[in-house]
């Protein structure tokens, strides 16, 4: 055998002296071998290392494979991790393995990953659905009882089951909270596109608030960003208004980062912030960032359970599970409007 090839089933069986099919049959334990022959081909293949292909087999059974497919926008951003913490937590104790990929939140290589998931005969397929994408082509393999579950917002054209936080009360109850602290003018910087799911969502929450206190919505006060740079650039803007804010709520995390990073820069701590997403080293900051926490572990236990029910035979209609978030005080979210602190 060649020093530098992976080895085969072929490698295994010359090994031992019996044939390819008889290695097939110790490996999938579906034919008549004896112990002897079966002994000899296990110490064959734990000595030459050799690795059963499970997407080749599982294809040539017609059965499916011991993955989960997870489409997300950016393996970059950490939210997206901690959900697929949450799903790894939940199926391993079932043998399945899970399988990410990156649409970089682009319709066209979302449809293509999740095509390449369905070629290896995933045995779930997860979706975070990118803006403007259509589902509808998995409406036959939805059919044909493969779980497919939209996760962090819901799909189009399909169907199924997703699971999201609860975006617009979330919002709502931190605008709400700057509201308690005096602040009349409230920035927000929300992410792109404009018509993002958790953007929409977040932002009828922040409206909803003004609504309730009576405050009249200024869309000057109203901007976007998709980066942290870009939301630092946005915070100058806003603060440099002629009737500036004196509060910000960020849409997500790296708007948080942004608007945190020109607040120091500028050394504002006159200026009230509360952030949608919890952030590394929040409570390090100072003042420290009061945020309204999603729980991107539970997202991801929810939908990995919600697949293993479907999986067992679960045939209910398709339905949305709602993850609470909750507001943690820390510091930034408490500081009081001029008003209050020339009083």
């Amino acid at each position: 055998m060649a020093v530098n090839r992976r080895p085969t089933l072929a490698d295994v069986a010359r090994e031992v002296g019996v044939s390819a099919k008889t290695v097939s049959r110790v490996l999938n334990e579906d034919g008549p071998v004896s112990d002897r022959t079966r002994q000899q081909v296990l110490a064959a293949v734990a000595r030459l290392g050799f690795q059963p292909n499970l997407m080749a087999r599982n294809i040539r059974i017609g059965g499916p494979d011991t993955t989960i497919g997870l489409v997300v926008p950016d393996l970059g951003n950490p939210f997206f991790g901690a959900v697929a913490g949450g799903i790894e937590d939940t199926v391993r104790d079932r043998g399945l393995t899970l399988l990410m990929g990156s649409s970089a939140d682009d319709p066209d290589r979302e449809h293509a990953l999740t095509d390449q998931f369905l070629a290896r005969r995933v045995s779930v397929l997860m979706v975070v659905p990118s803006v403007g994408a259509d589902h509808s082509h998995l409406k036959a393999h939805r059919a044909a009882g493969l779980p497919v579950v939209f996760v962090d917002r819901p799909g189009a054209g399909l169907a199924t089951d997703s699971v999201v936080s609860s975006n617009r009360a979330g919002a709502q109850e931190g605008v709400t909270h700057l509201i308690a602290h005096g602040h009349r003018r409230i920035g927000f910087i929300g992410d792109l596109p404009v018509k993002l799911y958790t953007r929409r969502e977040r932002l009828a929450g922040y409206r909803s608030a003004l609504r309730e206190a009576d405050l009249a919505y200024d869309r000057a006060l109203v901007t976007s960003a998709h980066d942290p740079q870009a939301a630092a650039t946005a915070t100058s803007q806003l603060l440099d208004l002629a009737d500036p804010p004196t509060a910000l709520f960020a849409g997500n995390n790296f708007a948080a980062l942004g608007i945190v990073a020109e607040l120091s820069r500028g050394k504002r701590k006159d200026v009230a912030v509360v952030a949608f997403d919890d952030l590394p080293l929040a409570e390090a900051l100072e003042p420290a960032l009061t945020v309204v926490a999603q729980d991107p572990e539970e997202i991801g236990r929810a939908a990995a359970a919600t697949a293993l029910a479907r999986l067992d035979g679960d045939r209910s209609r398709a339905r949305t599970i709602t993850v609470p978030t909750r507001l943690i005080v820390r510091g930034s979210g408490e500081c009081p409007a001029p008003a209050l602190r020339e009083s």
